[in-house]
């Protein structure tokens, strides 16, 4: 058996392995054990503790002075797995790798593998494991405990698998090519009372409905239609009963945008509709409204790296230079703010293949066909980039 076909089935026990016991963000332990053995089995110096439970591993070879940054990020999602007959199916109740972070990790050691056995690259390859990416916490703390600092790279590479995108196709882009993500929390505040009496009440639901319907005016009529923006309302928890009016009604949702003047102007918007809308109903309302994920911004001459690297692996008629910007969120844009770099988009399958089944869906399972190809793609963007 050669070393290529030993790593593809090794990927995939690293990956089913990893699936099994997925945790959530900040709490990577098991994760972060298990990878930490892996690259020492490798005989990479393995440094744990960034950002909490991340790690960083180090490869160099030869004289040269470049230095690499590969990243994987660790982190499941606190979902329960819709996955009747999957045996490496989750087995912490409530915790599932939906996003494909497991499949992202075994191909990072798997690029790994690649470059300690082949070591066919002159300079410093830093393979670094975040956690937290969900929900946009993880680079921050990393970089805050002197991530790139200690370790420092001239250039971060990631890749996230992508359904419906055909399976191994790659895709990527100059410039933006994730959007930010800001968090809002809009708390209505009425008088409650019976639900037979509504003249004794001043009715929250009925100004949170107003308010949810006005939300979508704000991309439509205030944003310029050159300018992507999106206005998610995806919450809506009131304190009342069945034949009661309730006091107090919570609408909690999201927005996406690629700009501070477009985030400025939603924030402001927001809040201004919401105060109109409850004082014309004689209610209050309070609006509390974070950033939480920056855009990703590609490096133009780190995506013409990447470009070379993917069409080397895949072949040019696999991959897209110039795909359309996504509204999705990544943690890997908090890095781009202080490294160049480049972010790819792998395809885990087309819409009507089992790879294909959406991000964040109970039934979602990374697509094991592609860990070969991320693996190769991330030891070679790593040569392409020390070739430089």
């Amino acid at each position: 058996m050669d070393a290529d076909t030993d790593l593809d089935g090794q990927m995939v026990r690293w990956r089913h392995t990893l699936h099994r016991f997925p945790e959530t963000g900040f709490r990577e332990h098991r994760t972060a054990d298990f990878l930490a053995q892996a690259l020492a089995l490798m005989g990479l110096e393995v440094h744990r503790g960034l950002g909490g439970t991340g790690l960083v591993a180090s490869l160099r070879v030869g004289d040269g002075p470049g230095v690499v940054g590969l990243r994987a990020d660790m982190d499941a999602l606190a979902m329960t797995e819709a996955a009747e007959g999957r045996a490496h199916a989750s087995r912490n109740p409530g915790c599932m790798h939906g996003c494909g972070h497991d499949g992202h990790m075994a191909m990072l050691l798997g690029a790994a593998r690649i470059l300690t056995h082949r070591r066919d690259v002159d300079g410093t390859v830093r393979f670094i494991f975040q956690p937290a990416e969900e929900h946009g916490r993880g680079a921050k703390a990393m970089m805050q405990d002197g991530l790139f600092e200690r370790f420092p790279v001239d250039a971060l590479y990631g890749v996230h698998n992508i359904p419906g995108l055909p399976a191994g196709h790659i895709a990527t882009r100059s410039g933006g090519i994730m959007a930010s993500e800001d968090n809002f929390v809009i708390t209505v505040r009425g008088r409650g009372g019976h639900a037979a009496r509504p003249q004794m009440a001043v009715d929250p639901l009925v100004v949170a409905a107003e308010i949810i319907l006005a939300l979508q005016t704000i991309v439509a009529r205030s944003v310029d239609p050159s300018d992507p923006a999106v206005v998610s309302c995806t919450e809506i928890h009131g304190d009342g009963i069945r034949n009661a009016i309730p006091g107090t009604v919570v609408i909690r949702g999201d927005t996406r945008s690629y700009t501070p003047a477009v985030q400025t102007l939603l924030e402001q918007r927001m809040r201004t509709i919401c105060q109109g809308i409850a004082l014309a109903h004689g209610a209050q309302c309070e609006v509390a409204y974070t950033q939480e994920f920056v855009p990703t911004v590609n490096d133009p001459r780190c995506t013409a790296v990447a470009l070379r690297a993917a069409q080397a692996v895949v072949g040019p008629q696999q991959v897209d230079g110039n795909v359309a910007p996504m509204m999705i969120s990544e943690d890997f844009g908090a890095f781009l703010q202080a490294v160049p770099g480049n972010f790819v988009f792998l395809g885990n399958g087309a819409t009507d293949t089992p790879g294909g089944v959406p991000l964040h869906n109970a039934g979602y399972d990374f697509n094991d066909a592609i860990l070969p190809v991320g693996a190769r793609y991330l030891a070679e963007v790593a040569r392409q980039q020390l070739a430089g």
